[in-house]
């Protein structure tokens, strides 16, 4: 489970770019400004690293992310093992393999105390972060959001960019662990094959949460 809550706190603050894009002012909000205007559908990869609170490294992950406005993501975890997170505009899906388990959840459950809402959307997520400029650190320039909700996710990120955009973003979270991810390959406004963002737990596995009640109709004689 702390995967997928690491790996959801990615997805959480990546939906949130272009609400940061009106909330700051400076060289990194020019950038992430330019990066977010006009963007409908994105795809990359991904590596992730994390340091729990007493600077124990875990293993490092990677893999590959697609997101599609207004409200669809997928984000696949390739190595060292598998996990699947797909948001489809109506449900969050989370899919381990290893335990063959599906975690699903409403996806404006979700939402609730997070920025998770789309990237073109941003009077909705203007209230939720203070932003700040912080400066220049390994060749990128950075953005801190602080989350203003009662019981925010994490105490803050940071986004940096480089001069094609989103390059890394950094968080700490509550247990005072930091993941770092790298992001690569961005592909702006490619088309996204519809079925990436649908999802059908697969024959075996245990479903837990709120799956939707599927009916069918009555054989008429």
């Amino acid at each position: 489970m702390k995967r997928f809550m690491l790996a959801m706190s990615a997805v959480v603050l990546m939906f949130s770019l272009s609400a940061v894009a009106q909330a700051a002012t400076g060289p990194a909000r020019a950038r992430l400004d330019a990066f977010a205007t006009g963007l409908h559908s994105l795809t990359g990869h991904f590596t992730q690293s994390l340091v729990d609170i007493n600077g124990k490294a875990g293993k490092n992950s990677s893999g590959t992310l697609a997101m599609q406005s207004p409200r669809q993501f997928r984000w696949d975890t390739l190595t060292p093992y598998k996990q699947v997170i797909v948001a489809d505009g109506s449900r969050v899906w989370m899919y381990d393999p290893e335990l063959e388990q599906v975690t699903v959840r409403i996806q404006s459950s979700e939402e609730a105390h997070s920025p998770l809402t789309v990237l073109t959307d941003v009077k909705q997520l203007d209230k939720n972060f203070k932003v700040a400029e912080r400066g220049e650190r390994d060749g990128l320039v950075w953005l801190r959001l602080t989350s203003t909700a009662k019981d925010p996710q994490f105490d803050y990120a940071d986004l940096g960019f480089d001069a094609n955009g989103l390059a890394r973003m950094t968080f700490r979270d509550q247990l005072g662990s930091t993941t770092d991810i790298r992001f690569s390959d961005w592909q702006r406004n490619a088309p996204i094959p519809p079925d990436t963002f649908n999802f059908v737990p697969p024959k075996g596995a245990d479903v837990i949460g709120d799956a939707p009640v599927i009916t069918t109709q009555p054989l008429k004689d």
